[in-house]
């Protein structure tokens, strides 16, 4: 995480990082995601996960990355395809946490 915050300027939005999973597992099955989450279904997260992840990354590599990634051209397909959900249940997911 921190050459991930050494090489971004954008914020990442850690939300669950300082909870264990049996506290991760309890929100998500009041807020009805758990059956989802583990569904035998490939995700994006297995789909895209190395079969060798870096635990010690080397910042000098991850700075070149960086520079060399087009963020613009995401940014713009971000935008391009926003959609909009409306849901009244954030009182209900307020009060979980």
């Amino acid at each position: 995480m921190s050459v991930i915050n050494i090489v971004t300027n954008m914020p990442v939005i850690r939300p669950v990082a300082c909870m264990d999973k049996l506290e991760i597992i309890d929100i998500a099955k009041k807020i009805d995601t758990y059956e989802t989450s583990i569904l035998p279904y490939e995700d994006c997260c297995t789909i895209f996960l190395p079969k060798h992840p870096v635990i010690n990354p080397d910042l000098e590599k991850c700075i070149e990355y960086e520079k060399n990634f087009d963020f613009e051209l995401l940014v713009d397909e971000c935008i391009n395809n926003i959609e909009t959900v409306k849901s009244n249940s954030l009182n209900e997911y307020n009060s979980i946490l």
